[in-house]
Parts: structure tokens; C-alpha cells; sequence
């Protein structure tokens, strides 16, 4: 088996990534968490001009400067042979071909300069150009030295909890049973195509969360507010699990295009689920089959639990829920971010792209950026709607 060896471009050090902290907001559209993680730097040390020799007072305003070569790990960790600057050339070749990226010519400078030359030229015009663009990492092994590529969209340590309670509030509303019927459309596709867990469902996160706080509320059967507990968790899995029927039937699906050319606007707000329904539907289109997981990240050793980098998966802040407003989920938003404090980041869509002479698959994170608009809109329409109407 070859040995393949990472290689970080310029001067990345991997840095410890900072922890989630407490405490998740109470009056927000979509949940973001406290902090933010902490992704490997790029260029943590800047790279030193070169200063011009013209004596033209204005010279300076009109020189463009090339980096000064340092010891960088990329080229200094790759032995410096015909073959390895040949291979280098070529994978670099490839990648600006498939990004449709035009390289910096660097034939006129001796090795190693032109390699970190044009490694420099290539993350820059990366960075601008490629929407989800992440880092480029050269690999060298027995064989051959190459570039891998990765793209990832970044969630910004948000939680997408999709409330269902005020789409049954809009079924008994006759103003908007209309909206409510074209908004279910949409949720069957997010349930059903895009593949979005289901707090009812007894292997999605969420379930394991109220379960655990309804245990909670029977062992703390003394005070006062106790039956009123009872009566919220009763209510929260009545109201779940007749939303659930709802978008389960895929008669949702089937009549969705139908009820989205037969919706007529009256006001702002049909406007808005009009647009989220456009939205929803043109992803249905274009991607028929694609779920929200497409592109997970896969852990190399999910078992391992002490791992200090743990990462939180996707399907832990990817759900539907019940609600998000009151004590109820107050207190589930507490333990959330009690346990994702003990995480080292988030799993976001991630694609890395192989440029080692072979067909390079054309993929995107296209499905991916869309997606997560429409969760967004999707939960601030929901919590907008439930909090004007009380």
C-alpha cells in the first residue's frame, strides 16, 4: 500500500478548534449557537514583500508584489526531483482547467520558487472565484505528487429546527389553511426527497431529546407545575404526530406543483410562502433524488468517543421539531448546548476533488447552498407566523 503524505499550502498550521458555548437565543428565527468554530487558518504567516527598486515617487502605487519564498511545508516536504516538479505541474494544470482558472506563468523562476510561485497565485484566484472553496492540499506518495481540493459549505453553527406547530396552527385557521396546505407540500419534500429527520421519529436526535426531558418532568411529580408539564409533552406528540400523517402521505408531494399554480396571493405573507414553495419546488426538480446528507462528512472512527475533535453530526442540528418558543424548548435548547460544548466543530458538506491525472467528477455544492437558504426561510417563516399571531 503507498504511503500518502499531507502536505498544508504556505505556512497552515491545524489549529485546535474552539468549542461550542452556551447559550442558544430564545427569540430567533433559526437557532444560531454562542460561538463559532475555529477553521484551520490559512497563511497564519504572512508572506513578506518584496520591496521594488525603481526610484519613481509613485512606483510603489503601481507594483504589483510577489511573495518572498519562505519555508513553506508544501514544497520543502517534497523532494526536489524532475519527476515531483513534473507531477506538480501537471496536477496544477488539471485543477485550474476544472475550476476554469487561468494560472500565473512561473517558468522563468528557478525550484523551488516557481512551485510556491504558483501554489501562492492558485489558492488566491481559488479563494475569490469558487463560492465554497475550503483549501487545496498537495499529496505525495510512492507514485506520483498531486492536489486535492476541498470544498465545503459552511453552516455557521446554526441550528435548522423546522417548528411544525404553527403549520397546525394554519390548518385551523381558515385565513390560512391554504397557506398551511402548500407549506405541507414543502415539508414532504423535506421530509420524504431531502431526507430532514423527524423530532416523532424514535431514531432521530431529537426524539432521544424529549424523551430524556419528558423522563425528567414524571420524576419531578412534587410541584406544582408538574401536570402542566404532562399536558405539553401530551401536546407536543399529538400535535407531531398528526403533522407527521400529513406530510408522510405523499399524495403532498404529488399535488405539489398543483397546489403552487393554483395559490393566489393576497397579502405579504402568502407572497413569502408562495416564494418558499417556489423554492422547494425547483429543488424537487432539479434534484429528485438528492438528500441533505449527500455530501456528510465521514468520520474515520465513529466509536471513538474521546476523540477531542469530535465533531457534531449533521443529523443532530438538521430537524424538525415542535416548537421553538416557551419553556419546553427552552429547556431541550439548555441540554443541546450542554452537549455541544463537549464537541470540537460541526459536520458541514464537504466535497474533495481528486486532480491526480484521472476524470475529475464535476460536482458542486450547489443542492447544498440552496437547501440551507430554504431552511432558513422555512424556519423564519414558521416562527415569524406564530409569533405574530400571539
Amino acid at each position: 500500500m503507498n504511503y500518502v503524505q499531507t502536505h498544508y499550502i504556505g505556512n497552515n498550521q491545524p489549529t485546535r478548534t474552539k468549542k461550542t458555548k452556551a447559550v442558544v437565543p430564545t427569540a430567533q428565527r433559526v437557532r444560531p449557537l454562542d460561538a463559532k468554530n475555529q477553521r484551520c487558518k490559512r497563511d497564519s504567516e504572512r508572506q513578506t514583500q518584496i520591496s521594488t527598486n525603481a526610484n519613481v515617487a509613485n512606483g510603489f502605487l503601481k507594483t504589483s508584489f510577489l511573495p518572498k519564498l519562505k519555508e513553506t511545508k508544501t514544497v520543502q516536504a517534497c523532494e526536489g526531483t524532475a519527476k515531483t516538479e513534473k507531477d506538480f505541474y501537471k496536477s496544477l494544470f488539471q485543477l485550474a482547467e476544472h475550476y476554469k482558472i487561468e494560472t500565473m506563468q512561473t517558468d522563468q523562476f528557478d525550484y523551488p520558487y516557481n512551485m510556491a510561485l504558483a501554489l501562492w497565485d492558485m489558492e488566491e484566484k481559488l479563494k475569490q472565484r469558487v463560492l465554497n472553496w475550503q483549501e487545496i492540499r498537495l499529496l505525495q506518495d510512492s507514485k506520483k505528487t498531486y492536489f486535492i481540493s476541498e470544498e465545503k459549505y459552511s453552516t455557521g453553527t446554526t441550528l435548522y429546527y423546522i417548528p411544525i406547530e404553527p403549520l397546525y396552527q394554519m390548518l385551523h385557521d381558515p385565513k390560512r389553511k391554504r397557506n398551511a396546505q402548500l407549506l405541507i407540500s414543502v415539508c414532504s419534500y423535506l421530509y420524504h426527497i431531502a431526507d430532514i429527520p423527524y423530532f416523532r421519529q424514535e431514531d432521530s436526535y431529537l426524539y432521544w431529546m424529549y424523551e430524556m426531558h419528558k423522563e425528567w418532568a414524571e420524576q419531578d411529580d412534587e410541584t406544582d407545575e408538574a401536570e402542566r408539564y404532562q399536558l405539553e409533552f401530551s401536546k407536543t406528540e399529538l400535535i407531531g404526530d398528526c403533522i407527521e400523517q400529513k406530510i408522510f402521505n405523499r399524495m403532498s408531494l404529488l399535488v405539489f406543483e398543483q397546489r403552487l399554480n393554483a395559490f393566489k396571493s393576497r397579502d405579504t405573507f402568502d407572497d413569502e410562502c408562495w416564494q418558499v414553495a417556489c423554492t422547494a419546488f425547483a429543488l424537487y426538480t432539479e434534484y429528485p433524488q438528492e438528500s441533505i446528507f449527500r455530501n456528510a462528512q465521514i468520520k474515520d472512527d465513529p466509536e471513538n468517543e474521546a476523540d477531542e475533535n469530535e465533531t457534531i453530526g449533521m443529523e443532530k442540528y438538521i430537524s424538525f421539531i415542535s416548537h421553538t418558543k416557551g419553556w419546553l424548548y427552552e429547556s431541550i435548547a439548555d441540554s443541546i448546548n450542554n452537549e455541544f460544548n463537549e464537541y470540537g466543530g460541526m459536520d458541514e458538506p464537504t466535497i474533495c476533488k481528486c486532480f491526480d491525472g484521472k476524470d475529475v467528477t464535476n460536482t458542486s455544492l450547489d443542492f447544498e447552498n440552496r437547501l440551507f437558504a430554504l431552511l432558513d426561510d422555512m424556519c423564519s417563516l414558521l416562527y415569524n407566523y406564530e409569533t405574530t399571531r400571539k
